[in-house]
């Protein structure tokens, strides 16, 4: 009975492998399932834009600049993906955003963009705004519940009330509810628009906009005079201060310009990409024959289990997805040797339990157990360094950190399941005696 299920592990196991190498490499069979799903390839690969943008904080005050600078780095960032570029970078430098576009089809568009201001707005319903957002959600309906490809009518219309009227936003919280909630304060002109556009709009939402997106709707519960309002909902308070920094980027004058622009050329990328397959290939080989001498049939059965998983994390970094750099090819090269640093001290300490005596079944399973603790240990250690780099890092380390960390788990999963089940088969079988081919 432990038999069959052994078997049956391994029957699944090679399912899985098989459907999984068809989701890299969907023109080796041309099958229908899995879908045909592309690698996403980072700027240094794929070739793309970098550009950096300065920008002018003269007219603030030395303690809003960095708020504003955070603001725009957030609009920056929704405009950037809107051209459907991947994994954008956009980071501050001082006074200074840097932004990095991979596989950007029209640069000179993405740059015109980019260096408009961020908008604010403030909305108000049209008057069949019911119907619309009734037709709007009738869409999406028969669309599964998806908006992208549908081209729905705004049910909100534009007023003279922008962000040049707003002086300052901030987080505060309800004194009923402690819930956080967004604090409004107009300019003089701006509070007679505000009253004015309130009055008119009781019981009606009035939607704020920053570059044509919508961030809030809240209802116009009475008219608001003074110059001063309240965004309430259910919000978080990451969220609450987010949406503040958002509304005074849309509000602030800071005009930023361009003064750097490289293009990555995709050949560059293309070569890059060659020699790091092909130096991992290598690796790969050199590993396996390393096995084989040194370890036999263990060795020989410990390649196929890295074949097993090089095929699995491929699958996993298409499907989650990953963008792969050349640094994140690193990590992932790197997490192989790793996979095979664990079936190495479960080797050795099968030959010590051998040489002791024991029989194979018995050795297996001690080899398991008592390498497991040293395997656990330093694993877990490659884990929490990966994180540290995953938090504190830039884009193209966080990379190298997240495909380290995930071709880790990954290498446990063969040392451990994968490679004990293969040598598990051999249980109970003539090729267990024949202790050269385990020696």
């Amino acid at each position: 009975m432990g038999k069959g299920k052994t078997y049956l592990t391994i029957l699944i196991i090679l399912a899985i492998t098989f459907f999984a190498g068809n989701l890299i490499y969907p023109q080796l069979l041309n099958l229908k399932w899995p879908p045909r799903i592309d690698f996403k390839l980072g700027l240094d690969l794929q070739g793309g834009t970098h550009l950096v943008y300065q920008a002018d904080l003269s007219q603030l005050a030395d303690k809003d600049r960095a708020q504003a600078m955070e603001g725009l780095r957030d609009v920056i960032e929704r405009r950037v993906n809107f051209f459907g570029v991947r994994e954008p970078l956009v980071q501050v430098e001082k006074e200074k955003l840097v932004i990095e576009l991979a596989g950007v089809i029209d640069p000179a568009e993405a740059i015109k963009q980019i260096g408009q201001t961020p908008l604010l707005e403030f909305k108000e319903p049209k008057a069949n705004y019911l119907e619309i957002a009734q037709k709007n959600q009738d869409l999406v309906d028969a669309n599964s519940g998806s908006q992208e490809g549908l081209a729905l009518e705004d049910p909100f219309q534009s007023t003279v009330l922008t962000g040049r009227y707003l002086q300052k936003a901030e987080m505060g919280f309800d004194q009923t509810t402690y819930k956080p909630l967004i604090m409004l304060t107009f300019s003089q002109e701006g509070a007679k628009i505000f009253e004015e556009l309130t009055a008119k709009n009781v019981g009606k939402p009035l939607a704020i906009y920053i570059d044509g997106s919508i961030i809030s709707a809240p209802n116009v519960q009475e008219k608001i005079s003074g110059g001063s309002a309240q965004i309430t909902g259910q919000f978080t308070v990451e969220e609450a201060k987010a949406l503040a920094r958002n509304l005074n980027a849309g509000a602030l004058p800071v005009p930023i310009k361009l003064v750097s622009q490289q293009s990555v050329g995709p050949t560059l990328g293309q070569a890059s990409l060659e020699k790091s397959l092909k130096a991992g290939a290598y690796g790969f080989i050199a590993i396996v024959v390393f096995m084989i001498v040194f370890y036999g049939l263990p060795g020989l059965l410990a390649s196929f289990a890295l074949v097993i998983y090089v095929i699995l994390a491929l699958a996993l970094f298409k499907l989650i997805p990953v963008t792969l750099t050349l640094a994140g090819i690193a990590g992932f090269l790197l997490s192989i040797g790793m996979a095979v640093d664990a079936n190495i001290l479960i080797f050795s300490r099968m030959r010590e339990e051998m040489a002791l005596g024991r029989s194979f079944s018995s050795s297996v399973e001690e080899g398991f157990s008592r390498a497991w603790p040293s395997i656990r240990d330093s694993n877990f250690n490659t884990l929490i360094v990966s994180a540290i780099l995953f938090g504190v890092a830039t884009s193209f380390i966080k990379g190298f950190a997240f495909t380290l960390s995930l071709g880790v788990l990954l290498s446990m999963f063969s040392a451990i399941f994968v490679t004990r089940n293969f040598l598990k088969c051999f249980i109970g079988t003539g090729l267990e005696k024949v202790n050269w081919l385990w020696k």
